[in-house]
């Protein structure tokens, strides 16, 4: 903030400023009662300009009549403010970036207006930065309230006090206090700034309000998380965090929604949520029309695209004919070339100066005479063509290309090397020195060098010694550069020539003379070829164009390798012998007035400098008092072309007329380097009037047509002229459109020139330069204007009245967004018109396009002063973007501040423009501050897709048995035809079956559980299992009268002590429930859910081991939950030797045998009932599908709590006999090879894992394969290893650990998936019988690969697609379907069946299906809803159990063993989770699965929906620094490829998304701790 006086400027100036102040300030509570100071306008600043450097502006672009334009727009927003959210930090983000980080101004950074829109250095005359003075800032800004800055630092130091005391508004209740101070840094201040929010008052009652109001979902299982209980903070299931001390944090991380009534944006007591209902406020206001075409992208997605309206101007004149330029004349003693001419001054007059170099103390360094310039040439000449390579096989021949390297302080090497080029007829490539390896841009010299075949670069002593060597003293090889020869030119390395050598000098030819480089839009360096005939031709019309005449002198401040300094102050002045005085570019920074200082010296006639040179003198000229200018007859602004050099111009003239500056004196030329000159305004003759000027409307110029803007004055460009045609050429304008039309006479084209003196190709790109230098425009009957080829200049503009050439942009600046034509220096000349605060650090902002969703979007990177502050910089953005909108009727997309000094130069200081958008594309740019607008300018988004009236399910029957389309059904194999010799079958129940074993089979090994060394930990035959379950059910009947039936809470470690436990319990007729155990490292999150597990599955006791038996009544234990409420809990440790009672026998097999509860992935809790009966047929089905037999073994890596898992590790081994080798997946973090050394240790053939500990292998042994190998781990054995899961097959990662372990013998298609729900447990697992592969058919078909059309999937059809082809998505079949299981895909609104072609809900009929949920309250509609439902239409009378997944079936050509066609089902994803967003389903997944892969730094991801926004959530792996990075990217990547517009980007540490122990996700969970601001997130935004 400048901390100036407001009192020294008169009242109603301060009055006015402080209204628009007020105005302007948007989002500022003014409840703060803070006194804002007035800011300086451009009119009064001037008598602050003695104090002061020349602030931060870049008066390139500065035009008073602008910036009263952008503020009077500013100030149309008075009456609809704009309600941003801040975005919320992290205090170590806003400290990096503020004060703390202030980097000191750089000097070496200078600028040369390269590239466009680059905001310049400037630097004021004693090189301060602002205020000089120092104490100005009075204290009236302070009295009686609190001071900005103070107020800020408390908030973002914030201890809980002065939260409480500086926020009057609910919304830091305890959320922010409790996050202890760091939590929510910059966002406690936003708590302040969150205007026209209404926050719900309520403050958090911790015990009360637990139910969380769900809408109905009908495939919702009851929330029992909901269950009241007044011990418990909600429960929590994620992976550990770190430990917090409880003190620090009472509740738990996630899932304590209990204010959160997050459906439909009712107000909700937290700071995120009342940020994003501001979000949702501030969107609501109307944005443009909406837009009425479409174009069919591919063909079923409908984008909309922009129609003409009708209204906008469109151009009326007549075809414009082309302008002839005067005849060159022919002067007499005009040179046949320029070495002809060098060689005349040389011998005729060798004294006579050519050059007068300066050093940086403004002395002169030398005098560089024609004798001199002349010998010394002809030295290199001769040392280039004689003394490189050998006598038979020189280095460089004629017309081969050398580099000419040589730093900006060296003008006369420069020209020595040149010439001696010219003079040995090679051809000189001029080049930037490169500074370093990794220079910006220099890869791109490189292959220039390399594409020109460039061996040699010549080069300066100084400059040689300069370069970056490597320790042996060579210099190093520069990135992307070809092998080069440094060739050092001083005369004293070089050999005399013999005396009767001489350097063939001619006529100027079609020979190449030079090549000049150009740097484009993209960053591509090309390079343009002159030739000898151009070049002469060139500096013949410059000269008769400027009248220069023999023995002037001109002074020189730009760059003399390339564009105008090189064609005035290289070529012409040698043609005419006139005198250079070159002023080199440290001498400007050093003393900015260095050129007019020389001018007045040596009386000199004509000075080449840039606006900016210009802006420098003004800013530095009062100290100066002789100044006279009256000698100058010309002054060359080289950058006239960019029409806001026009306030610079006249500036300078206003202040320097009374100094002798004469008005016609100030000559703008424009130029490129494909047209070299392309117009020149000549000096006047005194006396007569000068043209006019063009005050042209921004909003035809954007329809590219030319209106005289009378009406709104606001936005308006005014240009003006840069002289006529050159002499002996030819113009005309062309429409940008390919074909090269003449344009109308009232509108904007490129320039196109035909004459001699232009570059004549781009070299050795033949088809770029047909387009460029081989133009033929075309009148409107499509003949051709002339037989001639014409040059594109680059440049856009117009013929005025009079021949006058008008100039309102470059191409290479345009950016068409919608259909509109809009100039990036015109969106730079805005943004640094918005600058009451002098924010942007010295005017460095760069302003460019990316494509996103079919048109380009304008982002607006500027660095920002050291010393502002968050709120300024917000300020700023929110203001920028009223006032480009107001102006330029356009959107900015996204709006990013860089700490100063950190974009990347040009070598003279500008900004690189391409380098900063490629560093934005790659998330490398590091930006502080972020504003993404895509919801106002993304308008060409699909059409919401209507939901049609109801069509009923009889119809779509009907219509699909008339398109000839199956109706989507399936099942598994008959239970009841399988012949096969089970003998368990006879038995009604397990603990049957283990009886039957342990009497036929006692020493039969069952189970055997490894530890994290791989070896053997316990085992246990069948006797020994039989015998321990008897001793439980023993202990259990001790206890006292247990009620048959009675439910018990198992709380093992996963191990042999679970199975025992489980079987006692059958044999004492109790029904057992599996928990995982309490976390010991992690008590406060995971207690809390075996706590509810016990008391909402009415455990009457705990059985468990002796250490969770301490530690569930632990001390730690009693901070998280009441321990007195524990029911009695029993150790099994050491079990007595009891005779055991009689055995219990359910009385038939409906009875309840088991309790499965598990955390669905919508983070509810769902306990499930599996009869006697259903346990027997599931452990059947498994049986057959895997066909287990007592021979064979399996290895198992699952936890054994819920699910498959858990049938897999306890019943399945007791049922079909054979041995299961457990591995407990926790083992794997100390050892993540146990499980794949289990499995070839054993030899195992089949093999059962989750994702996570897939996923494990995968990131922990991915790079180690060749020393698993050496260690002779094989899995060459393995048949099938399937993964576990109630979700979508996770493709990618199946098939990367398939890749990945290929080397150790996995075979390819061993690895497959099973899918099971809540309703039903498995419903699909995939058996392969690889071994059988050769000889007679497997008895299941490999899992098959669809890839289906995503955007087809969002309306719920089903399109399958090539692979490859764009939007496609590749899934997984689930497996097959298991014996005795009949599935079905239902419409889950209508429950209609649904055909082959269409996403249903699928529905599952088996004997296997749970019976029920367990409820505390018989929620009964769900019940039956879930358990019991029947299909409207077609075959009524089957009982489904509806599994709240959506998928489809396929039938293949495949054929199983009964020769029956296979039928694949494909899981899609959970109907809970997917999301409706704008009338379409999403899976979350497949945002995910995009936003992942924008960046490596992005981890994890998870989305969610809230009141219709879309967050996403990131882990950043990487510094914080990174976290803004993210915020482009991630919008990009989502509208790019799902059509949606992402309302807030969460950016948060790794581990923070939480994950239940199947490795889901939970995305709810997630959403409850954000809107609960419990994440502690790094960065949020919030994209407008």
């Amino acid at each position: 903030m400048a901390d100036r006086d407001p009192h020294a400027l008169p009242a109603e100036v301060r009055t006015k400023l402080a209204e628009l102040e007020l105005e302007l300030s948007e989002g500022m509570d003014p409840s703060i009662g803070q006194e804002r100071r007035a800011p300086i306008t451009p009119t009064s600043s001037s008598r602050y300009n003695r104090r002061r450097s020349s602030g931060s502006r870049d008066e390139r672009y500065r035009s008073d009549v602008h910036t009263e334009a952008v503020q009077a727009a500013l100030a149309k927003h008075k009456e609809r403010k704009m309600a941003v959210p801040m975005p919320s930090k992290r205090r170590s983000l806003v400290v990096q970036n503020s004060m703390d980080a202030y980097t000191p101004p750089d000097t070496s950074s200078g600028s040369e207006g390269e590239g466009q829109g680059e905001g310049d250095e400037e630097e004021g005359g004693d090189g301060e930065e602002e205020d000089g003075g120092g104490g100005e800032g009075t204290s009236s800004s302070r009295e009686g309230s609190i001071s900005m800055e103070h107020w800020i630092s408390r908030a973002i130091h914030g201890t809980s006090s002065t939260t409480t005391t500086t926020s009057s508004t609910a919304s830091s209740s305890s959320s922010s206090t409790r996050s202890g101070g760091n939590g929510a840094a910059a966002g406690r201040l936003a708590d302040v700034l969150a205007q026209h929010v209404y926050i719900s008052a309520q403050h958090r009652n911790r015990h009360h309000h637990h139910h969380r109001h769900k809408t109905e979902n009908h495939s919702a299982p009851p929330d029992v998380t909901g269950y009241t209980n007044t011990t418990t903070d909600g429960i929590q299931v994620e992976r550990a965090p770190v430990s917090v001390t409880s003190a620090q944090r009472q509740t738990p991380k996630y899932g304590n929604a209990e204010l959160m009534d997050t459906g439909d944006g009712v107000p909700v007591s937290s700071r995120v949520s009342a940020k994003i209902q501001q979000l949702v406020n501030t969107l609501k206001r109307p944005k443009r029309p909406p837009l009425r075409e479409f174009f069919v992208d591919d063909f079923e997605e409908l984008l909309e695209v922009q129609q003409p309206d009708p209204n906008q101007p469109k151009a009326e004149g007549a075809q414009m004919v082309a302008v002839q330029g005067e005849k060159l004349g022919v002067v007499t003693n005009w040179p046949p070339s320029l070495e002809a001419a060098l060689q005349r001054w040389g011998t005729i007059s060798p004294k006579a100066p050519c050059l007068t170099t300066m050093d940086t103390n403004g002395k002169p360094l030398y005098v560089l005479t024609y004798g001199k310039l002349w010998s010394r040439s002809v030295k290199v000449a001769y040392n280039l063509l004689h003394k490189l390579g050998t006598k038979q096989e020189p280095l460089v021949r004629p017309g081969d290309r050398v580099a000419l390297v040589f730093p900006n302080n060296d003008p006369g090497a420069f020209m020595i090397a040149f010439y001696g080029c010219l003079l040995a007829e090679v051809v000189p490539v001029p080049i930037e020195v490169p500074l370093s390896r990794k220079d910006a841009g220099s890869q791109q010299i490189g292959f220039l060098l390399g594409s020109c075949g460039v061996t040699v670069a010549l080069t300066s002593d100084a400059c040689h010694k300069g370069l970056p060597k490597s320790p042996t003293g060579e210099v190093q090889q520069f990135r992307g550069w070809p092998k080069v020869l440094w060739f050092v030119t001083e005369s004293k390395h070089l050999s005399k020539p013999p005396r009767d050598w001489f350097p063939y000098i001619k006529e100027a030819t079609q020979d190449t003379a030079y090549i000049e480089y150009k740097t484009c839009k993209d960053g591509g360096v090309l390079g343009v070829t002159v030739t000898r005939i151009a070049m002469l031709t060139h500096c013949q019309s410059l000269t008769q164009s400027c009248s220069y005449t023999e023995a002037e002198t001109i002074v020189n401040v730009l760059d003399f390798k390339k564009d105008v300094g090189l064609w005035h102050a290289v070529q012409t002045s040698v043609m005419n012998m006139m005198h250079v005085i070159s002023i080199p570019y440290a001498l400007m920074k050093v003393n900015p007035l260095s050129w007019i200082q020389k001018v007045c010296l040596y009386k000199a006639k004509v000075a080449c400098v840039k606006s900016r040179d210009m802006h420098w003198a003004l800013v530095a000229h009062r100290d100066q008092r002789d100044i006279n200018l009256s000698s100058l007859r010309m002054l060359v602004v080289a950058d006239g072309s960019n029409p806001w050099s026009i306030s610079s111009c006249d500036a300078f003239l206003n202040v320097f007329q009374t100094k002798g500056l004469k008005p016609e004196v100030i000559c703008p030329c424009a130029s490129s380097p494909e047209a070299l000159t392309v117009a020149i305004q000549r000096p006047l003759e005194e006396g007569s009037t000068p043209p006019g000027r063009g005050i042209l409307s921004m909003q035809g110029l954007s329809h590219g047509v030319i209106r005289v803007d009378s009406e709104e004055k606001l936005s308006v460009l005014t240009l003006q002229d840069v002289g006529s045609v050159m002499p002996g050429g030819v113009m005309c304008v062309v429409k940008l459109e390919s074909v090269p039309q003449l344009c109308k006479t009232d509108e904007i084209g490129e320039l196109c020139v035909c004459t001699v003196a232009t570059g004549t190709s781009y070299y050795g790109l033949s088809g770029m330069t047909k387009n460029t230098f081989e133009v033929f425009p075309l009148a409107n009957d499509g003949s051709s204007i002339s037989d001639l080829p014409f040059t594109r200049t680059g440049l856009l503009g117009f013929i005025g009245p009079a021949g006058l050439i008008f100039v309102a942009g470059k191409m290479d600046g345009l950016m068409v967004v919608g259909g509109r034509r809009h100039n990036a220096d015109d969106i730079v000349a805005t943004a640094l018109a918005v600058e009451p605060m002098k924010f942007v650090y010295r005017g460095r902002i760069a302003v460019f396009s990316i494509t996103v969703l079919h048109d380009e979007r304008i982002v607006v990177v500027a660095e920002q002063r050291p010393d502002s502050t968050e709120e300024d910089s917000f300020q700023w953005m929110s203001r920028v973007l009223q006032a480009i909108d107001s102006i330029h009727q356009v959107g900015v997309y996204c709006l990013a501040l860089v700490p100063s000094n950190t974009l990347p130069k040009t070598p003279l200081g500008g900004i690189h423009l391409s380098e900063t958008k490629q560093l934005f594309l790659e998330g490398a740019l590091h930006p502080c501050n972020v504003l993404m607008c895509p919801h106002t300018c993304v308008i060409n988004l699909p059409k919401p897709r209507q939901k049609q009236p109801e069509i009923g399910p009889a119809s779509v029957m009907v219509g699909n048995l008339v398109s000839g389309k199956r109706i989507a059904q399936a099942s598994g194999r008959d239970l009841g035809q399988i012949e096969d010799n089970d003998q368990a079958r006879k038995f009604l129940f397990l603990s049957e079956v283990l009886q039957w074993r342990a009497q036929t089979t006692p020493d039969h090994v069952l189970y055997t559980l490894l530890n994290s060394r791989g070896t053997i930990a316990s085992s246990l035959t069948c006797v020994q299992l039989h015998k321990r379950a008897e001793k439980i059910a023993a202990i259990l009947a001790e206890r006292g009268p247990l009620q048959d039936g009675d439910h018990i809470a198992l709380v093992y470690p996963p191990g042999i002590d679970l199975i025992a436990a489980f079987y006692g319990c059958l044999y004492a007729g109790c029904v057992p429930i599996t928990v995982r155990p309490p976390h010991p490292q992690n008590i406060s999150t995971t207690l809390p859910t075996v706590k509810m597990i016990v008391e909402v599955s009415r455990s009457v006791c705990v059985m468990t081991t002796q250490v969770i038996s301490k530690l569930l009544r632990s001390k730690e234990a009693s901070a998280t939950v009441d321990i007195r409420t524990w029911p009695p809990i029993m150790d099994t440790d050491d079990l007595p030797k009891k005779k055991p009672p009689l055995q219990h026998k359910p009385s038939n097999a409906d009875t309840l045998a088991y309790l499965d509860f598990s955390v669905s992935t919508t983070g509810m809790l769902a306990g499930v009932k599996m009869s006697h009966a259903a346990t027997s047929a599931f452990c059947r089905s498994i049986k057959l599908q895997c066909e287990l037999y007592p021979s064979r073994e399996v290895a198992i890596c699952l936890d054994p709590y819920c699910g498959l898992g858990f049938v897999l590790w306890c019943l399945c081994s007791v049922y079909s006999g054979h041995q299961s080798i457990l591995i407990p997946p926790s083992e794997l973090e100390v050892n993540p090879a146990l499980w794949l050394s289990a499995v070839s240790q054993y030899k195992v053939r089949d093999t059962f894992c989750s994702y996570s500990v897939m996923e494990l292998c995968t990131k922990g042994l991915g790079l180690q394969t060749d020393s698993l190998k050496s260690r002779g781990l094989d899995l060459s054995r393995v048949r099938t290893c399937v993964v576990v899961a109630e979700e979508r097959p996770r493709t990618a990662l199946t098939q990367s650990f398939s890749k990945l372990f290929k080397d150790l013998g996995l075979h390819p298609r061993a690895v497959s998936t099973s899918f099971g729900c809540r309703v039903n447990l498995a419903i699909c697992l995939q058996p392969h019988r690889l071994g059988k592969l050769a000889d007679q058919g497997t008895s299941g078909p490999d899992p098959t690969t669809v890839y289906v059309d995503m955007r087809a999937l969002r309306h719920d059809r089903v399109r399958l697609v090539e692979r490859g082809s764009p939007h496609s998505l590749s899934l997984m079949e689930s497996g097959k379907i298991l014996p005795g299981v009949r599935i079905i895909i239902a419409n889950p609104e209508t429950k209609g069946p649904m055909g082959e072609s269409h996403l249903g809900e699928i529905w599952v009929h088996s004997g296997h299906n749970a019976s029920g949920y367990f409820t505390v309250y018989g929620d009964e509609a769900l019940q039956s809803d879930h358990f019991s439902s029947r299909l409207s239409f077609g075959d009524t009378q089957t009982v489904w159990a509806r599994t709240g997944y959506l998928g489809f079936l396929r039938r293949t050509e495949l054929t199983d063993a009964s020769g029956e066609r296979h039928d694949a089902l494909y899981v899609v994803g959970a109907l809970e989770e997917a999301m409706e967003l704008r009338g379409m389903r999403y899976h979350p997944i497949d945002i995910e699965t995009s936003v992942i892969r924008t960046h490596k730094s992005i981890t994890e991801c998870a989305v969610f929906t809230w009141t219709n926004l879309l967050v996403v959530v990131v882990e950043l792996d990487g510094s914080e620094q990174e976290a803004l990075d993210l915020v482009p990217l991630v919008t990009n990547v989502v509208l790019e490829e799902h059509y949606l517009i992402v309302g807030v980007v969460v950016v948060v540490d790794i581990g923070v998304i939480p994950i239940n122990s199947r490795g889901e996700k939970q995305r709810m969970h997630l959403r409850d701790g954000f809107l609960a601001d419990q994440l502690d997130p790094i960065y949020v935004a919030y994209n407008m």
